[in-house]
């Protein structure tokens, strides 16, 4: 009886490690003040080696990253989001075009301007695409809340 819970209990950890869904992409988030009442809005990712995540404007083929904030009345959007980090281009046979990609860290940044100062959190959606040499992962999307305190 102990060798059968114990081949069970082995092939359920193995099952549940098997199937565990692959996450090479850590985000995190933050808000910085500016001004008075403006500040910037911090989404970065950070990869795992060898993967990479498609710019906004990514070229034909894979999902591009996008981001998508839920309308606030204390919030108003100043401008599009803007990439920092190191934009990689390389043809891809598979794509058949010209992408454009970050490898290791991108920090995409979201201009705000504060119609009230108060204590608020932004809140919205990215969706993006990851890939290595070997394969491409479905299009993700992850909800995301930030805080924006004036005060702290």
């Amino acid at each position: 009886m102990k060798k059968i819970i114990l081949s069970l209990a082995v092939l359920f950890f193995v099952g549940a490690v098997n199937a565990q869904v692959e996450n090479p992409v850590t985000w995190s988030y933050s808000a910085k003040k500016i001004s008075a009442d403006i500040y910037e809005l911090h989404m970065t990712a950070t990869l795992q080696p060898k993967w990479h995540i498609y710019a906004q404007a990514a070229g034909d083929g894979p999902v591009p990253t996008s981001f998508s904030f839920d309308k606030s009345p204390l919030i108003k959007l100043d401008g599009n989001v803007k990439e920092a980090g190191k934009v990689l281009k390389e043809y891809d046979p598979n794509f058949k075009s010209t992408l454009n990609f970050y490898a290791n860290k991108v920090d995409f940044v979201q201009k705000v301007k504060m119609k009230a100062i108060a204590a608020t959190v932004a809140k919205g959606k990215v969706t993006y695409m990851v890939c290595n040499d070997q394969k491409c992962l479905p299009p993700k999307d992850v909800a995301f809340a930030i805080k924006i305190n004036p005060k702290g």
